[in-house]
């Protein structure tokens, strides 16, 4: 028996997913600050705006099945490599172009890139982490996005102001996530058996796990039971369908919430830039929080579907109750506090989707589930903020927007009562491939 000390390998690998996560929101948002100069320079119309800011989720929700089948084919580790010395590419060229056409070209070219990483993020889960410890690392490496989003606005008003204007911003971005991407790929690139950091006692930890998972995780036979097998699955249609709310409910308070906190109660944007940061940093704790109190529950000997199921429904219950609130208030000092609780609970939700691929999913579809479902989840999140635009145009006010939200968060609590988190879609077949 071995009485060596595992070592802690397997969460610096997942450190540095959040490293990339992180910076993947701060690339997102750098076009949004740089945009007033950018219009104003290349002389660009409010619609030409939108459709370059469209421009990026086009191509992001095009490459999320695909990219998926990368990380799935050719490993989670070269499918990062690759996608994010790209996006870092792409940033820089930004910041060379001067045509509508060519923004909107080289927009959905980023968005392509930076597809992979949520799908390969999920792969890793079940490379290097035991299902016990998925929430933790589907927390770790998500709660980068609503961290980049909190700190990404400073960081491009910063660049902006070191190097010169828009263009120079772009290119020091650019520059930023192509150096991350190097450092990080040191960890994400292996696995336990090519790790040299990694010891003997660790080792054997995530195989014994792996193997009481998987079965035996050392032979080449591909476990797949293709992605039609899911479609017809009622398990992965309430994890996406619950996704897509959560989804449709992040993305409307990203986009709308700065503009919701200006407009309803007339404050300036240094006060609606700390408002975000602190909503958005507390959302990423929720994410951190959730994860690690949905494993223990589960390391306690919760079922998995108990755990889960019910942190959703309460979770779900809570945002609902956070808008209907929202709706009244007179402040914005009460408005910060509940879209602050609101967050909290979508970062947890948002934890708990991220480790759903790997806990229903065989072993090589993993990354291929995962693009599936967030393809789905970023068509709600692309569409929302313009129905929320059209109901704040027609109505003059924000109060269906937010109920809207609402309906967002109901369908949280009840979408995941279709799945089941202790059986893995086509085990029948997957275990005549096994044995073959």
């Amino acid at each position: 028996m071995n009485t060596e000390k595992p070592t802690k390998v397997r969460w610096m690998v997942f450190a540095s997913l959040f490293a990339l996560c992180t910076v993947n929101y701060i690339d997102r948002s750098v076009i949004s600050v740089c945009m007033p100069q950018i219009e104003a320079d290349l002389q660009f119309g409010p619609a030409m705006v939108g459709v370059i800011l469209s421009a990026f989720f086009w191509g992001y929700l095009i490459m999320q099945i695909p990219s998926g089948w990368l990380a799935d084919r050719f490993g989670p580790g070269k499918t990062i490599l690759g996608s994010g010395i790209l996006w870092g590419v792409f940033q820089i060229i930004t910041g060379m172009l001067s045509s509508s056409t060519a923004f909107m070209v080289i927009r959905s070219l980023l968005g392509a890139s930076e597809a992979p990483i949520y799908p390969a993020s999920a792969k890793l889960q079940s490379i290097w982490l035991t299902k016990m410890e998925r929430a933790r690392g589907a927390a770790i490496v998500d709660c980068g996005s609503p961290l980049g989003t909190a700190i990404g606005g400073p960081l491009i008003v910063a660049f902006l102001a070191w190097f010169g204007g828009w263009r120079g911003a772009l290119f020091g971005a650019g520059v930023l996530t192509i150096l991350i991407v190097l450092v990080c790929y040191k960890f994400v690139h292996t696995t336990p058996d090519t790790n040299k950091m990694i010891n003997s006692a660790e080792r054997e930890y995530i195989d014994n796990a792996l193997k009481e998972e998987y079965g035996d995780t050392s032979k080449d036979t591909k476990i797949s039971v293709g992605l039609f097998r899911y479609f017809r699955n009622r398990s992965f249609w309430g994890m996406t369908m619950g996704f897509v709310c959560m989804d449709c409910f992040w993305y409307g308070l990203m986009t709308w919430g700065p503009l919701y906190l200006s407009q309803v109660f007339n404050v300036n944007i240094m006060t609606v830039g700390a408002s975000i940061f602190i909503i958005f940093g507390v959302g990423a704790t929720g994410e951190l929080v959730g994860g690690y109190v949905i494993d223990m529950l589960r390391i306690r000997g919760y079922n998995p579907n108990t755990v889960v199921k019910g942190c959703l429904a309460c979770l779900g219950i809570i945002m609902a109750i956070s808008m209907y609130i929202l709706t009244m208030a007179t402040s914005i000092t009460m408005a910060i506090v509940i879209m602050t609780i609101a967050m909290f609970c979508e970062r947890w939700v948002a934890a708990s989707f991220w480790m759903m691929p790997s806990t229903i999913s065989q072993r090589d579809d993993i990354g291929i589930v995962a693009g599936a479902m967030n393809t789905l989840g970023n068509v709600g999140g692309a569409l929302v903020p313009i129905g929320v635009g059209l109901i704040v145009s027609f109505t003059g006010a924000y109060y269906w927007a937010l109920i809207l939200f609402l309906a967002f968060a109901v369908g949280i609590s009840i979408f995941p009562l279709l799945v089941d988190l202790t059986k893995k879609v086509g085990g029948d077949i997957a275990q005549g491939q096994s044995n073959n």
